[in-house]
Protein backbone atom coordinates (compact mmCIF):
# COMPACT_ATOMS: atom_id res chain seq x y z
CA UNK A 1 0.00 0.00 0.00
CA UNK A 2 1.51 3.59 -0.82
CA UNK A 3 2.04 5.75 1.44
CA UNK A 4 -0.20 9.27 1.56
CA UNK A 5 2.15 12.50 1.53
CA UNK A 6 1.45 13.23 5.35
CA UNK A 7 3.14 9.31 6.14
CA UNK A 8 5.94 10.48 3.72
CA UNK A 9 6.99 13.41 5.87
CA UNK A 10 6.54 11.64 8.87
CA UNK A 11 8.66 8.71 8.09
CA UNK A 12 11.56 11.00 6.70
CA UNK A 13 11.64 12.18 10.29
CA UNK A 14 11.61 8.98 11.83
CA UNK A 15 14.25 9.41 14.09
CA UNK A 16 12.33 12.23 15.91
CA UNK A 17 9.41 9.68 16.72
CA UNK A 18 11.23 7.01 18.85
CA UNK A 19 9.00 6.91 21.77
CA UNK A 20 7.58 4.24 24.37
CA UNK A 21 3.90 4.75 24.09
CA UNK A 22 3.28 6.70 21.47
CA UNK A 23 -0.96 8.00 20.53
CA UNK A 24 -1.57 8.21 16.84
CA UNK A 25 -4.88 10.06 15.92
CA UNK A 26 -6.05 10.15 12.65
CA UNK A 27 -3.13 8.40 11.13
CA UNK A 28 -3.72 7.17 7.68
CA UNK A 29 -4.80 3.67 7.39
CA UNK A 30 -1.60 3.11 4.73
CA UNK A 31 1.79 0.84 5.82
CA UNK A 32 3.31 4.27 7.55
CA UNK A 33 2.49 1.96 11.01
CA UNK A 34 4.19 -1.12 9.27
CA UNK A 35 7.13 1.13 8.93
CA UNK A 36 6.94 3.05 12.07
CA UNK A 37 7.03 -0.91 13.79
CA UNK A 38 9.64 -2.04 11.91
CA UNK A 39 11.99 1.02 13.33
CA UNK A 40 10.89 0.75 16.82
CA UNK A 41 9.74 -2.71 17.26
CA UNK A 42 9.03 -2.16 21.15
CA UNK A 43 6.54 0.71 21.12
CA UNK A 44 2.98 0.06 23.16
CA UNK A 45 1.26 1.32 19.98
CA UNK A 46 -2.42 3.43 20.51
CA UNK A 47 -4.45 4.47 17.37
CA UNK A 48 -7.40 7.01 17.92
CA UNK A 49 -9.14 7.20 15.15
CA UNK A 50 -12.86 9.45 14.41
CA UNK A 51 -13.21 8.00 11.04
CA UNK A 52 -14.40 4.26 11.70
CA UNK A 53 -13.72 3.63 8.10
CA UNK A 54 -10.05 3.90 8.67
CA UNK A 55 -10.13 3.00 12.27
CA UNK A 56 -11.48 -0.52 10.68
CA UNK A 57 -9.48 -0.99 8.35
CA UNK A 58 -6.25 -0.37 10.94
CA UNK A 59 -7.90 -3.08 13.55
CA UNK A 60 -8.16 -5.56 10.86
CA UNK A 61 -4.58 -5.51 9.93
CA UNK A 62 -2.85 -4.23 13.07
CA UNK A 63 -5.07 -6.04 16.15
CA UNK A 64 -2.85 -7.96 17.52
CA UNK A 65 0.10 -5.52 17.59
CA UNK A 66 -1.71 -1.88 18.20
CA UNK A 67 -4.53 -1.12 20.81
CA UNK A 68 -6.80 0.33 18.26
CA UNK A 69 -9.75 2.78 19.31
CA UNK A 70 -12.66 4.33 18.14
CA UNK A 71 -14.55 7.34 20.18
CA UNK A 72 -15.09 10.90 20.36
CA UNK A 73 -14.19 11.11 23.98
CA UNK A 74 -10.27 8.50 24.19
CA UNK A 75 -9.62 8.18 27.85
CA UNK A 76 -6.78 5.74 28.99
CA UNK A 77 -5.03 5.35 31.82
CA UNK A 78 -1.65 5.23 29.63
CA UNK A 79 0.06 8.33 29.76
CA UNK A 80 1.79 8.58 26.21
CA UNK A 81 5.08 10.27 25.71
CA UNK A 82 4.76 11.06 21.95
CA UNK A 83 1.59 11.80 20.20
CA UNK A 84 1.06 12.61 16.54
CA UNK A 85 -1.83 14.29 15.10
CA UNK A 86 -3.30 14.33 11.60
CA UNK A 87 -4.21 18.01 11.39
CA UNK A 88 -8.14 17.75 11.07
CA UNK A 89 -10.61 19.70 8.53
CA UNK A 90 -11.82 21.80 11.51
CA UNK A 91 -9.68 23.83 13.14
CA UNK A 92 -12.04 23.72 16.14
CA UNK A 93 -11.26 20.17 15.99
CA UNK A 94 -7.42 20.68 16.53
CA UNK A 95 -8.02 22.74 19.96
CA UNK A 96 -10.34 19.57 21.20
CA UNK A 97 -8.22 16.85 20.42
CA UNK A 98 -5.34 18.80 21.91
CA UNK A 99 -7.64 19.69 25.36
CA UNK A 100 -8.95 16.25 25.47
CA UNK A 101 -5.46 14.40 25.58
CA UNK A 102 -3.72 16.65 27.70
CA UNK A 103 -4.21 14.34 31.16
CA UNK A 104 -3.23 11.54 29.23
CA UNK A 105 0.74 12.75 28.44
CA UNK A 106 3.92 12.65 30.45
CA UNK A 107 5.47 15.84 31.42
CA UNK A 108 7.98 15.62 28.68
CA UNK A 109 5.71 14.28 26.29
CA UNK A 110 6.49 15.34 22.26
CA UNK A 111 3.20 16.21 20.05
CA UNK A 112 3.52 16.43 16.37
CA UNK A 113 1.46 17.85 14.02
CA UNK A 114 0.85 17.07 10.55
CA UNK A 115 -0.90 17.67 7.13
CA UNK A 116 -1.73 18.77 3.95
CA UNK A 117 -0.77 22.57 3.39
CA UNK A 118 -4.45 22.97 2.13
CA UNK A 119 -6.03 21.71 5.61
CA UNK A 120 -4.97 24.63 7.47
CA UNK A 121 -1.63 23.15 8.94
CA UNK A 122 0.47 25.98 8.70
CA UNK A 123 -2.30 28.02 11.59
CA UNK A 124 -0.58 24.85 13.90
CA UNK A 125 1.87 27.98 15.59
CA UNK A 126 -1.49 30.31 16.12
CA UNK A 127 -3.73 27.93 17.38
CA UNK A 128 -1.81 26.40 19.60
CA UNK A 129 -0.34 29.03 21.56
CA UNK A 130 -2.85 28.33 25.18
CA UNK A 131 -1.88 24.76 25.07
CA UNK A 132 1.56 24.06 24.28
CA UNK A 133 5.01 26.11 25.34
CA UNK A 134 6.21 25.90 21.15
CA UNK A 135 4.80 24.64 18.42
CA UNK A 136 8.19 25.08 15.63
CA UNK A 137 8.03 23.86 11.86
CA UNK A 138 10.26 20.55 11.07
CA UNK A 139 10.04 19.78 7.34
CA UNK A 140 7.71 20.75 4.92
CA UNK A 141 7.88 18.75 1.83
CA UNK A 142 4.95 16.90 -0.94
CA UNK A 143 2.69 20.05 -0.10
CA UNK A 144 2.64 18.84 3.92
CA UNK A 145 3.96 20.30 6.76
CA UNK A 146 4.85 18.74 10.20
CA UNK A 147 5.08 20.67 13.14
CA UNK A 148 6.86 19.67 16.29
CA UNK A 149 5.66 20.86 20.12
CA UNK A 150 5.16 20.53 23.80
CA UNK A 151 2.55 20.77 26.13
CA UNK A 152 3.27 23.73 28.46
CA UNK A 153 1.79 21.57 31.31
CA UNK A 154 -0.49 23.87 32.39
CA UNK A 155 -2.85 20.56 32.99
CA UNK A 156 -6.74 21.69 33.10
CA UNK A 157 -9.58 19.19 33.98
CA UNK A 158 -11.19 18.07 30.50
CA UNK A 159 -14.81 18.53 30.70
CA UNK A 160 -16.62 16.29 27.80
CA UNK A 161 -19.84 18.09 27.98
CA UNK A 162 -18.40 21.52 27.63
CA UNK A 163 -17.38 21.15 24.26
CA UNK A 164 -21.06 20.75 22.61
CA UNK A 165 -22.30 23.85 20.92
CA UNK A 166 -26.13 24.37 22.01
CA UNK A 167 -28.64 25.76 19.71
CA UNK A 168 -32.51 26.13 19.13
CA UNK A 169 -33.97 25.40 15.79
CA UNK A 170 -37.86 25.53 14.83
CA UNK A 171 -38.71 24.46 11.24
CA UNK A 172 -42.87 23.21 10.49
CA UNK A 173 -43.63 23.94 13.53
CA UNK A 174 -41.09 21.66 15.06
CA UNK A 175 -38.67 22.80 17.88
CA UNK A 176 -35.54 21.14 18.62
CA UNK A 177 -32.39 21.62 20.61
CA UNK A 178 -29.25 20.69 19.02
CA UNK A 179 -25.60 19.79 20.20
CA UNK A 180 -23.04 19.41 18.37
CA UNK A 181 -19.27 19.01 19.12
CA UNK A 182 -16.37 20.89 17.03
CA UNK A 183 -15.91 19.46 13.14
CA UNK A 184 -19.57 18.28 12.88
CA UNK A 185 -21.53 19.26 10.15
CA UNK A 186 -23.94 22.31 10.60
CA UNK A 187 -21.87 22.58 13.97
CA UNK A 188 -23.10 26.31 14.46
CA UNK A 189 -26.90 26.23 12.77
CA UNK A 190 -29.09 24.69 10.80
CA UNK A 191 -27.73 24.49 7.06
CA UNK A 192 -29.64 24.94 3.98
CA UNK A 193 -30.08 21.34 2.22
CA UNK A 194 -30.97 20.10 5.53
CA UNK A 195 -33.72 22.95 5.75
CA UNK A 196 -34.90 22.34 2.62
CA UNK A 197 -35.17 18.16 3.04
CA UNK A 198 -37.26 18.93 6.57
CA UNK A 199 -39.37 20.91 4.38
CA UNK A 200 -40.36 18.19 1.78
CA UNK A 201 -40.16 15.32 3.56
CA UNK A 202 -42.52 12.35 3.00
CA UNK A 203 -45.71 12.34 4.77
CA UNK A 204 -46.95 9.87 7.15
CA UNK A 205 -43.45 8.65 7.39
CA UNK A 206 -44.14 4.99 9.75
CA UNK A 207 -42.46 1.67 10.98
CA UNK A 208 -38.67 2.04 10.85
CA UNK A 209 -36.75 4.86 9.81
CA UNK A 210 -32.85 5.04 8.47
CA UNK A 211 -31.25 8.31 9.13
CA UNK A 212 -27.92 8.18 6.63
CA UNK A 213 -24.95 10.20 7.32
CA UNK A 214 -27.11 11.89 10.88
CA UNK A 215 -24.32 14.49 11.65
CA UNK A 216 -25.55 15.92 14.95
CA UNK A 217 -28.89 13.84 14.43
CA UNK A 218 -31.06 16.73 13.58
CA UNK A 219 -33.07 15.06 10.62
CA UNK A 220 -34.01 11.45 13.07
CA UNK A 221 -35.40 14.22 15.69
CA UNK A 222 -37.29 16.22 13.72
CA UNK A 223 -39.03 12.71 12.51
CA UNK A 224 -39.26 11.95 15.91
CA UNK A 225 -40.97 14.69 17.21
CA UNK A 226 -43.36 14.91 14.28
CA UNK A 227 -44.19 10.66 14.30
CA UNK A 228 -43.76 9.81 18.00
CA UNK A 229 -43.67 6.12 17.47
CA UNK A 230 -41.48 5.64 15.20
CA UNK A 231 -38.26 3.48 15.15
CA UNK A 232 -34.95 5.70 14.60
CA UNK A 233 -31.67 4.49 13.46
CA UNK A 234 -29.30 7.10 13.05
CA UNK A 235 -25.38 6.19 11.35
CA UNK A 236 -22.42 8.04 10.55
CA UNK A 237 -19.12 7.66 9.88
CA UNK A 238 -17.73 10.05 12.29
CA UNK A 239 -17.14 9.26 16.35
CA UNK A 240 -17.85 13.17 17.22
CA UNK A 241 -21.58 12.73 14.99
CA UNK A 242 -22.73 9.84 16.82
CA UNK A 243 -21.91 11.27 19.93
CA UNK A 244 -23.73 14.77 18.59
CA UNK A 245 -26.39 12.94 17.54
CA UNK A 246 -26.97 10.72 20.60
CA UNK A 247 -26.62 14.11 22.94
CA UNK A 248 -29.17 15.78 20.59
CA UNK A 249 -31.77 12.84 20.78
CA UNK A 250 -31.58 13.00 24.90
CA UNK A 251 -31.95 16.88 25.01
CA UNK A 252 -35.06 16.38 22.61
CA UNK A 253 -36.43 12.86 24.64
CA UNK A 254 -35.88 10.54 22.13
CA UNK A 255 -34.52 7.53 21.67
CA UNK A 256 -32.89 5.70 18.64
CA UNK A 257 -30.57 3.78 18.04
CA UNK A 258 -26.87 5.02 16.65
CA UNK A 259 -24.31 3.51 15.20
CA UNK A 260 -21.08 3.66 13.29
CA UNK A 261 -20.96 2.84 9.77
CA UNK A 262 -18.74 3.02 6.71
CA UNK A 263 -21.60 3.84 4.07
CA UNK A 264 -23.48 0.81 4.56
CA UNK A 265 -21.07 -1.46 6.51
CA UNK A 266 -22.36 -2.15 9.33
CA UNK A 267 -26.19 -2.19 8.00
CA UNK A 268 -28.33 -5.49 8.17
CA UNK A 269 -32.00 -4.90 8.76
CA UNK A 270 -34.80 -2.97 6.70
CA UNK A 271 -36.03 0.28 6.95
CA UNK A 272 -39.74 1.42 5.73
CA UNK A 273 -37.92 5.08 5.21
CA UNK A 274 -34.41 6.32 4.39
CA UNK A 275 -33.82 9.81 4.70
CA UNK A 276 -30.57 11.59 4.30
CA UNK A 277 -28.55 14.70 3.85
CA UNK A 278 -26.08 12.54 2.56
CA UNK A 279 -22.09 13.77 3.37
CA UNK A 280 -19.70 14.46 0.75
CA UNK A 281 -16.51 15.38 2.23
CA UNK A 282 -14.00 13.72 4.31
CA UNK A 283 -11.13 15.11 5.33
CA UNK A 284 -10.17 18.27 3.36
CA UNK A 285 -11.05 15.70 -0.01
CA UNK A 286 -14.09 15.80 -1.51
CA UNK A 287 -15.50 13.13 -1.79
CA UNK A 288 -18.64 11.36 -3.30
CA UNK A 289 -17.99 7.54 -2.71
CA UNK A 290 -19.69 6.52 0.60
CA UNK A 291 -23.00 8.41 -1.19
CA UNK A 292 -23.07 7.12 -4.42
CA UNK A 293 -22.31 3.50 -2.36
CA UNK A 294 -25.39 3.88 -0.40
CA UNK A 295 -27.48 4.77 -3.33
CA UNK A 296 -25.97 1.66 -5.69
CA UNK A 297 -27.25 -0.90 -2.66
CA UNK A 298 -29.77 0.80 0.01
CA UNK A 299 -32.90 -0.62 -2.08
CA UNK A 300 -31.75 -4.11 -0.54
CA UNK A 301 -32.20 -2.52 2.85
CA UNK A 302 -35.58 -0.94 1.77
CA UNK A 303 -39.05 -2.57 2.62
CA UNK A 304 -41.90 -2.90 0.25
CA UNK A 305 -43.74 0.29 -0.51
CA UNK A 306 -40.80 1.96 1.29
CA UNK A 307 -39.26 5.40 0.29
CA UNK A 308 -35.65 6.73 0.43
CA UNK A 309 -35.34 10.44 0.08
CA UNK A 310 -32.17 12.91 0.11
CA UNK A 311 -31.21 16.37 -0.34
CA UNK A 312 -28.49 17.04 -2.41
CA UNK A 313 -26.34 20.26 -4.14
CA UNK A 314 -28.30 20.32 -7.63
CA UNK A 315 -25.30 19.90 -9.71
CA UNK A 316 -24.50 16.51 -8.34
CA UNK A 317 -25.35 13.23 -10.14
CA UNK A 318 -26.89 11.42 -7.58
CA UNK A 319 -30.85 11.47 -9.40
CA UNK A 320 -29.09 9.34 -12.10
CA UNK A 321 -27.60 6.65 -9.82
CA UNK A 322 -31.09 6.27 -7.75
CA UNK A 323 -32.72 6.14 -11.24
CA UNK A 324 -30.56 2.80 -12.36
CA UNK A 325 -30.31 1.52 -9.08
CA UNK A 326 -33.08 1.83 -6.92
CA UNK A 327 -36.17 3.36 -9.36
CA UNK A 328 -37.51 5.82 -11.37
CA UNK A 329 -37.05 8.83 -9.02
CA UNK A 330 -39.17 12.30 -8.29
CA UNK A 331 -38.12 15.51 -7.64
CA UNK A 332 -39.91 16.78 -4.82
CA UNK A 333 -38.63 20.38 -4.51
CA UNK A 334 -35.73 22.72 -5.98
CA UNK A 335 -34.44 25.62 -3.77
CA UNK A 336 -31.31 27.81 -3.13
CA UNK A 337 -29.07 25.13 -4.86
CA UNK A 338 -30.85 22.20 -3.20
CA UNK A 339 -32.88 19.19 -4.78
CA UNK A 340 -34.93 17.20 -2.62
CA UNK A 341 -35.05 13.13 -4.96
CA UNK A 342 -37.39 10.58 -3.76
CA UNK A 343 -37.62 7.00 -4.71
CA UNK A 344 -40.00 4.78 -4.10
CA UNK A 345 -40.34 0.71 -3.49
CA UNK A 346 -42.81 -1.26 -4.64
Amino acid sequence: MSLSNPSQILLRNSELLKADKPLLINVSADDFITKYLTLYPSVELTTLNTNFEEHKNLKQRYQHQVKCIFTSHYQADTKHDLVIITFPKSKAELKYTLAMITPLLTIDAQIFLVGENKSGIKSSQKLTTSLLSYCNKVDSAKHCTLFSGQFNNRYQEFSFDDWFNHYQITIEDVSLTVASLPGVFSQDGLDIGTRVLLSNLPNNLSDKVLDFGCGAGIISCFIGKRYPNISLSLLDVNALALSSAEKTLALNGLMGLVFPSNSLSEVTEKYQHIVSNPPFHQGVKTNYLATEVFLKNIKKHTKKNGSITIVANSFLRYQEIMDKAISKSSTLAKEKGFTVYQCLIK
